[in-house]
């Protein structure tokens, strides 16, 4: 985890938070969570550098925030925060 891991401090709103039901059905909450808190501290997990840089450029530009990650199982799964901030939702790849 980079130096902007789960204990940081937030750098935007996760507005209301909502997961899919095929998320909800495989994920551990506890893996939602920690994940969560990585997304809002800007750790946007499992991207590549160009993909990390985009994320960095639309906290400034109210961009969409896209960040990738796996749970405890090893099952892959988004977390979006639309460019407004009104919702951040976690999903599956195949819900995408």
């Amino acid at each position: 985890m980079s130096e902007r891991g789960a204990d940081a401090a937030p750098r935007f709103s996760l507005g209301k938070t909502v997961i899919t039901r095929g998320a909800l059905a495989v994920l551990p909450s506890k893996d939602v969570n920690f994940a969560l808190a990585r997304h809002i501290t800007g750790d946007w997990g499992d991207l590549d550098p160009e993909d990390e840089a985009t994320n960095d450029r639309a906290l400034a530009t109210e961009g969409r925030l896209f960040s990738v990650y796996y749970s405890s199982a090893h099952v892959r799964f988004y977390v979006i925060t639309e460019w407004d901030r009104s919702v951040t939702t976690i999903l599956l790849p195949h819900e995408y």
